[in-house]
């Protein structure tokens, strides 16, 4: 089993739900652990978001307090991975938009270390940042504003 952080259209009820993913290809359900933040920023692409790290972006690199991406965390099936990767178009030895890595996720009962699909800070130059750092939030808001 892998853990899943899920930020994005990945999350419950979004357009790539990784629940309804698993289920389409007939792997066992992903169990939700809980709600979790990572330190970074999210960006809006237009019909789904990406998060950069704080970690790429010097300007809030290591300053407690500074903003945060929310999202779920996921027990999922090791065999879901390469269907997670398709989703996010991660492919082996190419250069994409999203990359596949490995981070300490904050949740109630301290860190998780989970897999993650960020972009890099230079995918974001033009876009405008979610207020936030919640996706859902942030598209919701955005339907009923019209």
């Amino acid at each position: 089993m892998a853990l899943v952080f899920a930020y994005g259209t990945l999350r419950a009820g979004e357009v790539n739900d990784l629940n309804e993913a698993a289920r389409r290809h007939g792997l066992p359900a992903p169990r939700l652990v809980g709600s979790g933040s990572v330190p970074g920023r999210l960006y809006d692409f237009g019909s789904y978001p990406g998060y950069v790290p704080a970690a790429l972006e010097p300007e809030s690199a290591g300053l407690p307090g500074g903003p945060r991406v929310v999202g779920d965390i996921y027990e999922i099936d090791e065999a879901l991975i390469p269907v997670l990767d398709e989703i996010e178009e991660v492919y082996p030895g190419q250069a994409t938009l999203f990359v596949r890595t490995e981070q300490e996720v904050a949740c109630a009962d301290g860190k998780r270390r989970c897999l993650l699909y960020p972009v890099g800070a230079e995918a974001v130059r033009s876009l405008p940042e979610i207020e936030g750092g919640d996706w859902v939030a942030y598209r919701r808001a955005r339907v009923a504003a019209g």
